[in-house]
């Protein structure tokens, strides 16, 4: 029998210690979905930019397609599964999440063993618009009512034929809950929730701002496997009391200069998703240059209208705070929180996935990469990607980009 390889205390040294214990909560709640009918809960999809604190309220537990997506993306399952759904009949230019997802559900397949049968969907296209005929391919598979939270796009501001609109809508997504639950909604546990929606959003971007330090204590590679908890968990003390032990251990690292990269010399920033199948190859070739992508548009956008949020009022405050959200903005103000961002972390550089999947998050891209470079003259790549179908990802190609992208940064920087 082999003997186990003795530690490395340096390399043990970089590594969140936080992990174990996200592991086991995630483990946690899908066993808990999993079940949920032998425990007497109903189970709802929900799209993962959806008003998720009304279902905490009723006992629902919520249940994220695209988080299941990632998943598939991260175990390498993408190409074979949207390969499936396009034998279906779904065209290739879909979502690799939906495609991903509307063929796994036929197999119940899938890294976790498939997800549990809704009761009822929830989809909010605060996201995309992809994500209406998607649920309404999986409403009418599992011959399940599907709620639609329709939220209009604030290329500018939020007018009051908008705010009428939503609020109408919430109070139809309450009684539609209270229908499918048989029971009354509570008004005064929504205010309960929602606080704790609120406390756990600014907890997420406490997290995300650590990374202002030098060396930064973690990375957006980091982000995208911690953000699970804001996504799935939001609204619950479970995630409150996760983010705050995960803030103390990220405020420590950052105390005694414990960096996820211990030769940090360039600071980067992600936009768009991640590319779920390529994360520790992107993390490893990145850090061969020396390089720390330090934030992201990404996690960031699961607090970046929570200022339209309020402590006191959630259900009225989520009405603007659930239809501003980063993907529902025009691209003049996707720039300026991204200037926001580049001034911030003091960045040297971005990385631009322009997502195939993704075309609300992709198209404003390059309109968005000149107003940056007029600005402030930041080497940008783009990588063209997908998160999920590895089919669309040539490794060689990449690198090379990569290389030549960091080369430019390390010739201007000096």
């Amino acid at each position: 029998m082999a003997e186990d390889k003795p530690k490395d205390p340096e390399k043990d040294k970089l590594k969140i210690k936080s992990a174990k214990k996200m592991r086991e909560i995630m483990t946690t709640y899908y066993i808990d979905a999993k079940t949920a009918r032998e425990n007497g809960k109903k189970v709802a999809w929900i799209t993962s930019g959806g008003p998720v604190e009304a279902l905490h309220v009723m006992d629902v537990i919520p249940v994220y397609p695209e988080n299941h997506s990632a998943m598939i993306g991260a175990t390498k399952m993408g190409g074979q599964l949207c390969e499936l759904a396009e034998n279906m009949g779904y065209c290739a230019d879909i979502c690799s999440y939906a495609r991903s997802d509307i063929a796994c559900a036929t197999i119940n397949g899938g890294p976790i063993g498939g997800l549990p049968a809704p009761d009822f969907l929830v989809c909010c296209n605060n996201i995309c618009g992809t994500v209406m005929k998607w649920y309404e391919v999986q409403a009418r598979y599992f011959n399940v009512p599907l709620f639609i939270f329709d939220t209009p796009i604030c290329h500018t501001g939020f007018p009051d034929e908008t705010r009428r609109y939503v609020e109408k809508q919430t109070m139809e997504y309450i009684a539609f809950l209270e229908q499918m639950c048989g029971k009354a909604f509570d008004f005064d546990r929504m205010m309960e929730v929602g606080k704790l929606s609120l406390q756990g959003q600014r907890l997420w971007q406490d997290i995300l701002d650590t990374t202002v330090n030098r060396p930064s204590p973690m990375s957006a590679f980091d982000a995208f496997f911690y953000m699970a908890m804001i996504v799935t968990l939001r609204g619950t003390q479970i995630a409150v009391d996760f983010y705050q032990e995960l803030l103390e251990e990220m405020r420590q690292r950052a105390a005694n200069q414990i960096g996820v990269l211990p030769h940090e010399k360039y600071r980067l920033l992600w936009d768009n998703l991640a590319i779920w199948h390529k994360m520790k190859w992107l993390s490893d070739k990145f850090a061969s240059h020396d390089a720390c992508l330090v934030a992201d548009t990404y996690t960031s956008a699961w607090c970046s209208s929570m200022k339209y949020l309020d402590d006191n009022d959630f259900l009225k405050s989520m009405v603007q705070g659930y239809t501003r959200i980063y993907l529902n903005i025009g691209v003049d103000q996707m720039a300026d929180i991204i200037k926001g961002m580049i001034t911030k972390y003091d960045v040297d550089g971005i990385v631009m996935h322009s997502n195939r999947s993704c075309k609300p998050y992709s198209l404003g891209q390059y309109d968005i990469r000149k107003r940056i470079q007029d600005e402030f003259g930041l080497p940008i790549l783009m990588i063209e990607a997908d998160m999920v179908d590895e089919r669309s990802f040539s490794e060689s190609q990449v690198e090379t980009r990569i290389d030549a992208f960091m080369e430019m940064i390390k010739e201007k920087k000096g």
